[in-house]
């Protein structure tokens, strides 16, 4: 992961469509474990306006209130580059963010899925974001 500076603060930006689940998904992950120097961020190339949910269940199970979060659109988070803007399988649906490092998770919508498909989604996404803050910390 080159470009990565370890003395800047480093923000991580998780971007999908409606910002209503899988991008909420990693940006809770990603609070419940945030190392010192990173600050992260969640958005959607066309917000819902409203959190899924299942994935407020899914997370509050985990004892995270995922519903203090709020989808956003993609102009109400910081235009800055980020360390790594990590989109959740939107296609064409997300637009070009800069970041040094840039990656598609390929994640399914899990909207309509049964609860114990957005809890496997959940850990699924727990196991990316431990290993993002990996190599972003490592390199």
């Amino acid at each position: 992961m080159k470009g990565v500076n370890k003395n800047e603060v480093q923000h991580l930006l998780f971007v999908c469509v409606e910002n209503s689940c899988r991008s909420q998904l990693a940006e809770a992950m990603a609070r419940r474990s945030l190392p010192a120097g990173f600050e992260v961020h969640s958005a959607g190339s066309q917000p819902s306006g409203l959190i899924n949910p299942r994935a407020v269940e899914v997370m509050a199970e985990l004892g995270y209130d995922l519903a203090m979060h709020q989808s956003k659109a993609l102009t109400e988070v910081p235009d800055i580059e980020y360390a790594a803007v990590i989109t959740m399988g939107c296609g064409d649906n997300c637009p070009w963010v800069r970041g040094r490092v840039r990656e598609d998770w390929g994640l399914p919508d899990p909207k309509g899925l049964p609860l114990e498909e957005f809890r496997r989604l959940r850990d699924i996404i727990a196991t990316r974001v431990s290993d993002l803050f990996e190599r972003l910390h490592n390199n």
